[in-house]
């Protein structure tokens, strides 16, 4: 299958579910997370069929996996977490949060689409002089690119998971603490009470 038809099938397969995933509210769950992840690894299973490794094919393999980690951590930027009045964690996914994915998966496939068409020729030329296999180098890298995007994704959630349990762990230790000093003699600041003995 062409490095177009590649991006185009697997871009918008990672690009429906993740948006269906984020977008909106959403409670961050272990399905929801695993069910991008799970998809992005269905993806690979299918489409990447070779991983050539002569010349510079694996550098430009590992560079799609950098450009998806770094846009991954992006999207994750976007997407604040908070804990309901519920205790659930949630996400908000907005305008922002999709335009990233729309446009980094549209970019990919113009891209792809542009080696067999725009610029065919050029992109030969630069396969032979910096010593890259053929299409399925390309190929792969967009795959790469999209599982580790979902994955740097998924991480800063589970990042954010963390901060916020010990942010709320942090709180709650002051809060027993400052319950602890008021019941101590003088904790609270007024002076210890003494015994009176009257004659």
């Amino acid at each position: 299958m062409s490095p177009f038809l590649t991006a185009l099938i697997a871009g918008a397969t990672i690009l429906t579910i993740v948006l269906a995933t984020d977008l909106g509210r959403r409670r961050i769950t272990t399905m929801r997370m695993l069910r991008s992840v799970l998809a992005v690894a269905v993806v690979l299973a299918l489409f990447v069929r070779s991983f050539p490794t002569a010349g510079n094919d694996l550098s430009l393999q590992l560079a799609g996996v950098g450009v998806g980690v770094v846009c991954g951590l992006l999207a994750g930027g976007l997407l604040p977490a908070y804990r309901d009045e519920d205790g659930e964690f949630r996400t908000v996914g907005g305008v922002g949060y999709a335009l990233v994915w729309i446009v980094l998966s549209g970019a990919r496939v113009l891209f792809a689409y542009g080696t067999e068409h725009w610029f065919a020729e050029g992109i030969v030329r630069f396969s032979v002089e910096h010593e890259l296999s053929g299409q399925d180098v390309y190929a792969n890298a967009f795959v790469f690119m999209s599982l580790a995007m979902v994955l740097a994704r998924t991480g800063v959630l589970l990042a954010k998971v963390r901060h916020l349990r010990a942010a709320e762990a942090a709180g709650a230790g002051e809060a027993a603490g400052a319950v602890s000093a008021d019941a101590l003699p003088g904790g609270s600041g007024r002076p210890a009470p003494t015994d009176v003995t009257v004659d």
